[in-house]
């Protein structure tokens, strides 16, 4: 006699069953892979940050001081609107950063502007450089400026040109845009408005790269460990083409440059304030951590990232630290402004 064979597959229920106990094991582990993905994208920033604060010492090294925030080759030049403004501190360290040899394509160019008001020098403006670029903003990465000619590359990182937002009151304030309070490295001080109510009467608040202007780091006045040199900021272009936030090669607030942070509406990295970005062409998104005034003329912009919680900093000696979102908005104050005679470790 032969024996018969049953063969038993799995029943419908026992099939669900299974993707089921599979779906629950991806959805505990989805979290996990997203949060170790997150984690080494903020050290691949924060070690880009690294990368272009050596190549900011370097240049210090080989010129005596810091890079300028942005060329401004005459007094007609409008730092306030994309007229002829002039290379960045970012396209200054270019030979610092391994990328000689995309700067001596242009040289001709940077080395004219201050002469002539050269703008051959943008075209390396379409120019996608890796070092540039934090990987956690991902969708941005992409997205050129399509304004003051078209195809500027974006960027995460800003110089700090410190300054103040609509304050004419304190002593030394030359202007009330945040942007030009500090050009030629000028020294505008609180005048104790509602503007810099949380920091004392006449603190002064001095950025560290300028228009036309920067320290040298070792006379830094309070020190170079307690000073903001280079932060994060987010590309804008997810919300509109002209939004200029996020561009290397473009000195101007947002682009590449912090500026005015810690004043007004304005007062911390990612803050969520309605209007607290003034930036030509911005879009407002406060709800996105994208917060701007379109067509405010006072020009300012913070510290922004899309890492959970804060923003990766570079102080002007070389060192990368995390600053948290609640972080104080007078001691953001005290870290950004290069001569507010507090000089605290961080």
């Amino acid at each position: 006699m032969h024996r018969s064979r049953i063969h038993r597959g799995f029943t419908l229920i026992e099939l669900l069953v299974v993707i089921a106990i599979i779906a629950i094991l991806i959805g505990l582990l989805l979290p996990a892979v997203q949060k170790i993905r997150e984690a080494a994208n903020r050290m691949s920033c924060s070690n880009n940050l690294k990368q272009l604060a050596l190549g900011c010492h370097n240049y210090n090294d080989t010129y005596g001081s810091l890079p300028v925030a942005c060329q401004k080759y005459n007094a007609s030049v409008d730092m306030t609107q994309l007229s002829n403004f002039g290379p960045n501190w970012a396209v200054l360290i270019l030979p610092f950063i391994e990328q000689d040899n995309l700067y001596k394509q242009f040289q001709v160019g940077i080395q004219q502007y201050m002469v002539s008001g050269d703008s051959s020098w943008r075209g390396l403006r379409s120019q996608k450089i890796k070092t540039m670029l934090c990987p956690s903003d991902g969708a941005g990465a992409n997205m050129f400026f399509t304004g003051a000619g078209g195809g500027w590359a974006p960027g995460n990182y800003a110089c700090n040109a410190g300054g103040i937002h609509q304050d004419t009151t304190g002593p030394n304030t030359v202007s009330a845009v945040g942007w030009l309070s500090t050009e030629g490295m000028a020294s505008p001080s609180s005048g104790g408005s509602s503007t810099t109510s949380w920091v004392p009467y006449n603190t002064h608040a001095a950025g560290v790269m300028c228009i036309n202007g920067s320290f040298a780091i070792s006379t830094i006045p309070d020190g170079s460990s307690n000073t903001v040199l280079l932060s994060e900021v987010r590309t804008g272009r997810h919300l509109g083409p002209s939004d200029t936030r996020g561009i290397w090669a473009m000195g101007m607030p947002g682009a590449s440059v912090i500026c005015g942070q810690a004043s007004w509406d304005c007062s911390t990295p990612n803050t969520t304030e309605d209007n607290s970005d003034d930036c030509i062409g911005c879009i407002n998104d406060p709800v996105g951590g994208m917060g701007a005034w379109p067509g405010c003329p006072f020009q300012q912009a913070n510290a922004r990232s899309r890492h959970a919680g804060g923003v990766n900093v570079a102080f002007s000696d070389g060192g990368v630290r995390f600053i948290r979102n609640t972080i104080a908005k007078d001691v953001w104050w005290y870290m950004s402004m290069s001569d507010d005679a507090h000089t605290y470790n961080y």
